[in-house]
């Protein structure tokens, strides 16, 4: 039971957060701001009833019929929002669960059988008309967070073998009515978390990744609104805690419901479970606001760091990190990395990170992956001499590793060609001249748990940047068996899992990075495991806007990597290194350039914003961001960070192009105390039109402030502290 573990010994929120009326047989979960409501109808089926603004008075909640059948063509099982539904009788809508017995019956009708309540967490147990297949659903909820987590737990108590054919965490249904819109987020490699707001029109839209991996095309999260803004509306939001092959199901039914329905993806998808066995389903966590898309972003930030990344609210903000690829790529030596190492300390960096070509016969990306010993001639003392002189500088170290993938041309694959995903006697497809181990193998699993184990056990190794630069193909699993071969699906995601969990457990003090060729596994499953995710490998400033703007409607600042690195970049664009520092400093910094070509003159200035960033990133990276003017909409982009205590919020102004000699437009403050007042303290006070020392928080954020920005590619920042 991979999720219920821990959601069962999880502590006890707010008493009241879940209630059954029993008179009326109804759940009702509520958080601090909205309420979710189910219950067992005339049927003894889970039936939605409810999900919104919090509703306080439950002497208005009546007992729940199933709804009527539309004609003989749309039957009970269709018209009534079913809680959790599998597919039978007469359902033509998307269900939950859809099963094959051993003996061919497809039909699973599920009824209520039981719940408990455990503090914040909810227990149903339903089970099929006729056989023993019971489907337990759990629901936790965090009060103060404004989130309700869902998932199922699967059990095969039959004498026979059940196929799960598709296995969802969930559905969430919106009030009734029309002229829904969706938004979600898209792109491709180097383009990824592109937003994307449209009508839900009637019919079925399904957004998903069949790839092995959360994907670059689509990411799990999603927002569903009527007529919402940055600052005003009701917006009803979620996100899927899985890293593998997902599937969201939109649904505008003829009986004007819209429904999503999300969890393992159903293309490849058969799971057989024996006598006993059983299957957990992602956690899928949704919220409600009436506060517009800004507000669903904050909510679902602190939520996330507060339950999702490691160390919770206490963690501490994101260090400033070098990157050494773009200055070697796979050149790498002890000399080399030690100049660059001296380099990044003078600006004040604080973790150095050396990147790919350390192990192995890695010269280039033909060979080595899979052999994961240092390489004696770049290294022939190992990486202890090394790692001890960047520890002497100041700066912790880190690596990068990409443990998940095998190049052909390789010790490990010449002596275990069968652990790499394949379909004997077919071919084997390289992308980046690698194959993908198939870690849903124990085999394959424990290698890979201790290679990683051996190398921090022996070296003072402070973080892993854990690489993923390719997808899935043929993706076959002899060994597991014809009738088990798909279940490469989920195996591979918990055994990844896994191994991430016991290498911090045993080395509590390690952090890691996910990447998957920039943010192709970012997701709140991988979150649970990981400090921070790579964004993009498209670091050109001007693209980062728009994509650091997508990543920030579903994830914090916090896990968000963002780096300045050198032009031209992607698009073969140039600009200023100062724009390009505050483009990085809305995420966590990092720096990427070579420095063995830069100036005196860039190492000034680097060094500058980053002691800059460190006086205002426990606001940036923890505290609630307000999203002002977008970089989809105009050539402004303006993001402000408030810090949870209200004692701090930061500014960033970027303009792209001016025309015409328009000035920038007024920016107004948000979030701030109406009766308060704040210093203002300008990175460049050149750019502040008005020479105000202090202004009431009632002036920023009506009278707002003119921002000297002209040309192409200029920006600044203002920092405001709280005097009175």
């Amino acid at each position: 039971m991979l999720f219920a573990a821990t959601l069962l010994c999880s502590a006890a929120l707010a008493q009241d957060s879940i209630r059954f009326i029993a008179t009326k047989k109804l759940f009702v979960l509520d958080t601090n701001n909205s309420s979710y409501i189910f219950g067992v109808n005339e049927h003894n089926q889970l039936q939605h009833v409810y999900w919104g603004e919090k509703l306080w008075r439950d002497a208005d909640l009546a007992p729940i019929r199933s709804a009527p059948e539309w004609a003989s063509f749309d039957g009970p099982a269709t018209t009534t929002p079913g809680e959790y539904a599998g597919w039978g009788s007469n359902m033509y809508t998307e269900p939950c669960l859809k099963v094959t017995l051993q003996d061919g019956d497809r039909d699973l009708v599920l009824r209520y059988v039981s719940h408990e309540i455990h503090g914040d967490t909810l227990q149903v147990v339903t089970k099929d008309i006729q056989y023993d297949l019971f489907v337990n659903l759990y629901y936790r909820v965090y009060p103060a967070a404004g989130i309700i987590e869902k998932h199922a737990v699967i059990e095969n108590k039959t004498p026979q073998t059940i196929t799960v054919e598709s296995a969802q965490s969930g559905v969430w249904y919106m009030p009734p009515g029309e002229g829904y819109r969706l938004t979600y987020l898209n792109g491709r490699w180097a383009g990824e978390t592109q937003l994307v707001h449209e009508e839900v029109h009637p019919g079925e839209k399904v957004l998903e990744s069949r790839r092995g991996a959360t994907s670059h095309q689509t990411n799990p999260w999603f927002a569903i609104d009527t007529s919402a803004d940055q600052q005003h509306g009701g917006v009803w939001f979620g996100a899927l805690g899985w890293s593998g092959s997902w599937r969201f199901s939109v649904e505008q039914t003829p009986h004007q419901r819209v429904r999503l329905t999300g969890g393992y993806n159903t293309f490849d998808f058969a799971y057989p479970l024996q006598p006993g066995e059983q299957l957990a389903t992602p956690p899928f966590y949704g919220g409600f606001t009436g506060g517009g898309f800004g507000e669903a972003s904050r909510i679902l930030h602190k939520f996330t760091r507060e339950f999702i990344l490691p160390g919770g609210l206490s963690a501490k903000p994101r260090p400033v990190l070098y990157n050494s690829w773009e200055a070697t790529e796979f050149k790498v030596d002890e000399p080399g990395q030690r100049a660059l190492a001296e380099k990044a300390a003078k600006i004040g960096v604080e973790r150095f990170v050396m990147d790919d070509g350390w192990f192995g016969a890695r010269n280039n990306d033909h060979a080595g992956l899979g052999d994961w010993f240092v390489n004696p001639k770049k290294f022939p003392n190992g990486l202890t001499p090394l790692i001890q002189y960047v520890n002497s500088l100041g700066m912790d170290f880190g690596i990068w590793v990409e443990p998940e993938m095998v190049n052909p041309d390789s010790d490990l694959y010449r002596k275990h060609p069968d652990w790499a995903m394949n379909f004997p006697g077919r071919p084997r497809t390289e992308a980046r001249n690698q194959l993908v181990l198939n870690m849903a193998r124990d085999d394959v699993k424990e290698y890979t748990f201790e290679w990683l184990d051996k190398l921090v056990s022996e070296n003072n190794i402070a973080f892993l940047k854990w690489d993923m630069n390719r997808n899935f193909s043929e993706p076959g699993w002899t060994d597991a068996g014809p009738a088990n071969e798909k279940k490469i699906w989920v195996k591979y995601v918990t055994n990844l899992y896994e191994i991430i969990d016991r290498l911090r457990s045993k080395h509590p003090k390690l952090e890691i990075e996910s990447c998957s060729g920039g943010g192709g596994r970012v997701d709140l499953g991988i979150m649970k495991r990981v400090d921070e995710v790579w964004t993009s490998d498209n670091t050109e400033a001007y693209d980062r806007l728009r994509i650091q703007e997508g990543f920030s409607y579903a994830y914090p600042t916090q896990a968000m990597m963002a780096w300045v690195t050198d032009v031209p970049n992607f698009n073969g664009r140039t600009t200023p290194l100062e724009f390009r520092f505050l483009v990085a400093m809305m995420g966590s910094l990092g720096v990427g350039n070579n420095l063995n070509k830069w100036s005196s003159g860039d190492f000034e200035l680097a060094a500058k914003m980053i002691a800059y960033y460190k006086s205002i990133r426990g606001t940036v990276q923890q505290g609630k961001l307000y999203r002002l003017f977008s970089p989809r909409e105009g050539d402004l982009t303006a993001n402000q960070y408030v810090s949870e205590d209200g004692k701090q919020s930061v500014l960033f102004a970027l303009l792209r192009s001016q025309q015409y000699g328009h000035p920038a437009p007024t920016i107004r403050m948000r979030g701030l105390d109406e009766r308060g007042v704040y210093r203002i303290k300008p990175l460049h006070a050149s750019k502040l039109i008005e020479k105000l020392e202090t202004a009431s928080g009632s002036y920023l954020q009506n009278h707002g402030l003119n921002l000297r920005l002209t040309g192409d590619y200029d920006g600044t920042s203002i920092l405001l502290e709280r005097v009175e």
